[in-house]
């Protein structure tokens, strides 16, 4: 059984969704343009748009995409502070030997 997602990543999703949308009309384009462009209904546009958990990554690739914003997906977890942070935490300095 599928785990519901966390309030505060719903909440991230719907943003998500959000920034989507604005992006589509600053570029002054219709939902029907943009399904039609990414091979999608425009149902499964409009879920996009409110961030509904139950599309495919890749739908939401291909509509960033069509808004020239797909290289933006490479930008996610590219400075990982906690990441960093635990590696660090794991390194260990190892000591010379004496060379005597």
């Amino acid at each position: 059984m599928k785990r519901p997602l966390l309030p505060s990543q719903k909440r991230t999703l719907s943003a998500f969704g959000d920034n989507i949308r604005l992006a589509r009309l600053r570029r002054n384009l219709t939902a029907e343009q943009i399904a039609e462009r990414a091979d999608i209904s425009r149902n499964t546009l409009i879920k996009i748009e409110r961030g509904n958990e139950g599309v495919s990554l890749g739908n939401y690739f291909r509509v960033l995409a069509i808004l020239g914003l797909d290289k933006d997906l490479i930008k996610v977890a590219k400075d990982d502070e906690l990441g960093r942070i635990l590696q660090d935490a794991k390194l260990t300095v190892k000591e010379r030997v004496s060379k005597r």
